[in-house]
């Protein structure tokens, strides 16, 4: 009865997908092919990419700035490295659909919107901002990591 179940709620499933435009992901665009070479280790240990690719999105890692400046210029580098990023892989900033941003500071929001503004083009992503506890690691004053389309 359990494994009949199964079999009627996927059916009921893949009809509504269907009903809405929505096809069946294959085996191949379900597997995450990574896209970058560049993986950061922790004592010998893969930690994280910088990039990967699952069908037709790209996830970009978390960017900071590691010297010595305020928020304006932590922010002007991490935009432009998080574009670099993009480009190298396939996307651009206007094909960006979310962005996370973390600041060390939330006093620094308005200061850091003055160098986002415009980065992204005339439809700008999705935005989520957050002030971290503890600080960015590497004493950036901003990490932005986001999800991109590929197409």
């Amino acid at each position: 009865m359990k494994n009949n179940r199964r079999t009627v709620l996927k059916k009921v499933t893949l009809g509504l997908a269907g009903a809405f435009g929505i096809s069946q992901v294959s085996a191949a665009e379900k597997k995450q092919e990574k896209i970058s070479n560049d993986v950061v280790f922790d004592q010998n240990y893969p930690l994280f990419s910088s990039a990967v690719k699952h069908g037709n999105t790209l996830y970009i890692a978390g960017k900071g700035a590691h010297f010595e400046g305020d928020i304006k210029a932590h922010t002007a580098h991490v935009l432009d490295e998080l574009e670099k990023e993009l480009v190298k892989n396939g996307s651009s900033m206007e094909k960006v659909l979310k962005v996370n941003v973390y600041l060390a500071d939330l006093a620094d929001y308005k200061a850091m919107n003055e160098v986002y503004r415009g980065r992204f083009g005339a439809n700008p992503p999705v935005r989520t901002t957050v002030a971290t506890y503890g600080g960015v690691p590497g004493n950036s004053l901003v990490e932005i990591d986001c999800i991109a389309a590929l197409d």
